[in-house]
């Protein structure tokens, strides 16, 4: 041990010699020595020096736009494994780390690990040369478990650690904490990625936040409101494994999944303004109020970024989250608008679908440093592809086109998954950036999480190896600037600084000070940079009567209408006066403001809106679905009253309905409107798609006599078409909405009762005054049928079955001719003489693509899908070659239960009526929906469920399994990376 640990440090130092001092910092070498103190002391078995040949040639490494240039700021030991960063008013860097990153996983005695709890570090550049050169510890915590978020405000820090968002107030300014407050708590995902992540200021002064979908949500603010939130999503952490769907908050709504909040600054009026997502990263806002955001998928390619309109529905579940996207996906759909439910009324558009990746960090960039071309640039980094992608949001009616270009990216082909050290030596796609932020100095930081693994709770770099990387113009010397807060231009300058957090320190001192800073604010409405602008007008509308009579003035004579919807926002609080600037806007030649407004008119009561919706409707065309999602909202809970009156201003035909009209009616689906719908469907004149679209619109009324409309159409139309889409209506709905509206057949359960042979030896095989021979016997009888072989695994998962059954019925149990048994009772059952195939070994063989394609065919499809060719069992594989490299997908075939993605973790469920059923769970509520492993529905009525737990082993079966070999196996790896989807 000691002679390899002399070498190793002479290694090292021969790197240093070779190296030189070109860019290796003072961090590189403090790493040297950390990693041979790690190895003397034998608690990192496996590291091996991981950067030190990336560094010297970053340049050429990283891909930046023409005239930019990126330099390393920090590295560790300065820093390990960053999750998010902040900026102060000093220039200074906060960084949260996650050294403790699900030691569930990840064992704790072969890596970086923090007994004490993980860290909050403090990095700053104090002479100006453009690297860090001092670290310090804020706060180290035993509270802090993997946190996701920071947000310094102030004196306050604020740490986004599920279940808790913590506040770390520093009273007398000397970078220690002297007080600790969970400041709000009750959020799911503790341990978890899809939890709690970090808090920003916006424009308007509030505060936001986003949280993931790993639920449940259960949190009452300051003020006593409560949030109850869920969906059917659990698993991914041992900590997760209960969530529930359909819960009511004190606001009367069923929130759904990963959500938006915002708060005031002293944590109360806290509300949802968006939700549905998967797991937004972080949510980003723009100095006009706009909201942004990315969200990453379960396992395809439909990664996004997206504007998220207030109060949106982000389309993940169903809308009360009792069911998945694989539950609701129809015939025909393609991916991307299942997986975000986008042809479902009251679910706002995606945005744009980034493909397969891991989202991390967003930002706006509103600074001038990099030239007007790049100001309001919308930064989302990927982890998954090693990137930051880049948008300059344009306005699209009432929504936003996002067209994407790659800004940052250290390697021309993007990649997700494992890349081993011992068998990938390039590092560049070891590049996984958690989180982008704006500098006091205008620059753009990047925090890397250098490890080759993205997802599935993992980390494989187990020195815990992070850096900052600082991005800046070559022609320009960007230099922090001082702020002193304590004078008028002082915060003026805070104000307009391009770290968002910092601006709010100016805002916040400005706003104490009132009508006397309003000349001065004024001033600011002159800049030609309309973010500077947008800042004012936001706070003009907080700086007493003076200030307020400025913002109308913006409402109703600005040209720029980004201006107008700010100031339109920025108004819409006075409750007083709301409904007088609505009035004023509502009249706007922009769809932007115009969509302001029906969205601010959701809680308003029909008698008091009535005419202003009329209004917004009259400029409404059927082509922009952000206008009809928001006149859905301005109808919420208002849908009859709100159809009752426009009705009148239609023909009495329901078939000669505007276009417009009747996309409206779909969006608001009233009850009142069951019979119109009918007509419209069964109508000879309309074209199929308006059809349709009545059908749709009728699968979406949750009333008897919607049913018997859909069972009329189906049976009276003569249109193939509509006879199948209503026949799949009737098929989906009788086992989860409509599933109490109607004597339907008895389907639901039918065949679940055990065979009298079965039967019988079920029960000598829980006789514990049978032999153990007799009990062997009958379960190896058992062991041969499909029923059998399901209630012997059911049994072993609960410790029904001794060690010697459990042995003598193994063999049987593997020779089952059904896969599904073969493939669940090796979580139970032991099964002699396998093969372990090594990774390694296979990598050596050369792979060809057309037998590989063979193989698939004859192997995978059973459950996989490529294109149209396959079962849509398992996971889509049409672009699987963008995600995993080579070695991630030898060891998911080789190891497929290492990481089960959400929505294929298995399910068991042993009924009363004596049966065992295994399969993916698609829905939860009115019935429980499984998928078997032959794609069949298996649906259960809640009263006959007996038990109901996860398994550990997934249903997919191991390349052994399959009968795979080596050979095979390589040929398999080599067609599959040509499986990808061109048009991303």
């Amino acid at each position: 041990m000691y002679a390899h640990v002399v070498s190793y440090f002479i290694f090292s130092m021969g790197l240093i010699k070779k190296i030189g001092g070109s860019l290796l910092t003072k961090g590189s070498i403090m790493l040297m020595i950390f990693s041979f103190v790690c190895c003397a002391d034998n608690r990192i078995a496996d590291y091996q020096t991981p950067v030190l040949n990336y560094q010297t040639n970053m340049e050429n490494d990283f891909i930046v736009p023409e005239g930019w240039q990126i330099s390393l700021w920090a590295e560790s030991p300065s820093l390990y494994n960053p999750t998010n960063m902040d900026v102060d008013e000093k220039g200074r860097i906060w960084v949260t780390e996650a050294v403790n990153y699900r030691d569930f996983n990840n064992d704790p005695k072969h890596r970086l690990n923090f007994e004490e709890g993980d860290r909050i570090m403090i990095l700053e550049d104090t002479d100006g040369d453009g690297i860090s050169d001092t670290s310090k510890v804020f706060v180290q915590d035993k509270d802090l478990v993997a946190p996701m978020g920071i947000a310094v405000v102030g004196n306050k820090v604020f740490v986004s650690c599920a279940p808790t968002l913590f506040v770390y107030t520093d009273e007398n300014g000397d970078d220690v904490p002297d007080k600790k407050e969970a400041f709000l708590t009750g959020f799911g995902g503790f341990d978890h990625d899809h939890s709690l992540h970090s808090l920003v200021v916006g424009p308007d002064g509030k505060w936001y936040f986003n949280t993931g979908n790993a639920g449940p949500h259960r949190v009452t603010d300051k003020g006593g409101w409560q949030l109850r939130s869920g969906s059917v999503y659990s698993g991914g952490t041992p900590y997760n494994d209960k969530n529930e769907p359909a819960q009511v908050s004190d606001d009367g709504r069923i929130w759904v999944g990963g959500l938006a909040l915002r708060m005031n600054n002293k944590g109360k009026d806290l509300e949802v303004v968006g939700h549905n997502f998967r797991n937004s990263y972080e949510v980003a806002l723009d100095s006009y109020g706009n909201m942004w955001q990315n969200d990453n998928d379960d396992q395809v390619v439909t990664c996004r970024v997206s504007w998220l309109m207030e109060g949106g529905n982000a389309g993940y579940f169903n809308a009360n989250g009792k069911r998945t996207w694989q539950a609701d996906r129809k015939p025909g759909q393609d991916i991307f608008t299942a997986h975000w439910h986008q042809d479902d009324p009251g679910v706002m558009p995606a945005g744009d679908n980034t493909g397969a990746g891991s989202p991390t960090g967003v930002v706006v960039y509103e600074g001038d440093a990099f030239g007007p071309e790049y100001r309001g640039m919308l930064l989302s980094a990927d982890a998954g592809r090693n990137v930051i992608f880049a948008y300059q949001p344009s306005p699209n009616g009432a929504g936003f086109d996002l067209k994407r270009r790659d800004l940052i990216t250290s390697t021309q082909e993007s990649t997700e998954g494992y890349i081993w050290n011992d068998i990938d030596d390039d590092k560049r796609k070891w590049f996984r950036p958690s989180d982008v932020a704006v500098g006091t100095d205008g620059a753009i930081y990047i925090a890397d999480w250098y490890d080759p693994v993205v997802g599935g709770h993992q980390m494989m770099d187990t020195v815990g190896y992070g850096r900052i990387y600082r991005i800046s113009p070559k022609e320009k010397n960007l230099t922090i600037p001082k702020i002193d807060l304590s004078t008028v231009q002082g915060q003026i300058d805070a104000l307009l600084n391009p770290a968002i957090n910092v601006r709010s320190q100016g805002f916040e001192k400005l706003q104490e000070q009132g009508e006397r800073v309003v000349e001065d604010v004024k001033k600011i409405l002159d800049s030609d940079n309309p973010y500077h602008r947008s800042r004012a007008i936001w706070l003009l509308s907080k700086l007493g009567n003076q200030g307020n009579a400025i913002v109308k003035n913006v409402l109703k004579n600005e040209p720029d209408p980004r201006l107008r919807t700010v100031a339109f926002r920025a108004l819409k609080d006075d409750a007083e006066s709301f409904l007088k600037y609505a009035s004023t806007a509502a009249n706007d030649p922009s769809p932007q403001v115009r969509r302001e407004v029906a969205i601010s008119l959701r809680d308003i009561p029909w008698k008091e809106s009535s005419t202003l919706i009329k209004e917004l409707f009259k400029g409404y065309n059927d082509n922009d679905p952000w206008y009809l999602e928001a006149l859905g909202m301005a109808m919420d809970g208002k849908e009859e009253s709100a159809y009752a009156e426009l009705l009148s201003d239609q023909p009495n035909d329901p078939v000669k309905w505007s276009d417009a009209f009747a996309s409206l009616v779909w969006r608001i689906h009233p009850k009142s409107a069951v019979n119109a719908l009918k007509e419209r469907a069964l109508a000879e004149s309309l074209s199929p798609n308006l059809k349709i679209q009545a059908v749709d619109a009728l699968a979406f009324i949750n009333d008897r006599d919607a049913v018997a409309a859909m069972l009329a159409i189906n049976k009276s139309s003569t249109n193939k078409t509509i006879k199948e889409t209503s026949q799949w209506w009737l098929d989906f709905r009788k086992n989860n909405d409509w599933f109490a509206f109607w004597d339907w057949e008895a389907e639901n359960g039918e065949g679940f009762s055990v065979p009298d042979n079965i039967a019988e030896l079920n029960e000598i095989l829980l006789n514990q005054d049978t032999s153990t021979k007799k009990r062997i016997e009958a379960g190896n009888e058992m062991a041969g049928s499909l029923i059998g072989g399901r209630l012997l695994i059911s049994l072993a998962a609960k410790n029904q079955l001794s060690n010697e059954v459990i042995s003598g019925i193994s063999e049987a149990i593997f020779n089952n001719p059904e896969l599904e048994i073969r493939t669940l009772a090796s979580e139970h059952f032991k099964k002699s003489g396998e093969k372990q195939m090594a990774i390694p070994a296979i990598l050596k063989l050369t792979g060809d693509s057309g037998k590989g394609e063979s193989v698939f065919l004859s192997k995978c499809t059973t459950c996989h899908k490529n294109g149209i060719t396959g079962n849509d069992i398992g996971p889509d594989l049409s672009s699987i070659g963008e995600k995993f490299d080579k070695t991630a997908l030898l060891d998911a075939i080789i190891h497929p239960n290492a990481s089960i993605v959400f929505g294929y973790e298995p399910l068991m469920i042993k009924t009363k009526s004596g049966q065992a059923f295994f399969g993916f769970l698609l829905s939860e509520g009115e019935t429980t929906v499984l998928k078997d492993m032959t794609g069949k529905h298996i649906v259960i009525a809640p009263d006959d469920i007996e038990s109901k737990e996860k398994m550990k082993m997934g249903i997919m079966p191991n390349a052994l399994a399959l009968g795979l070999t080596e050979q095979d196996l390589a040929n398999l790896s080599a067609y599959l990376l040509t499986l990808k989807n061109s048009t991303l």
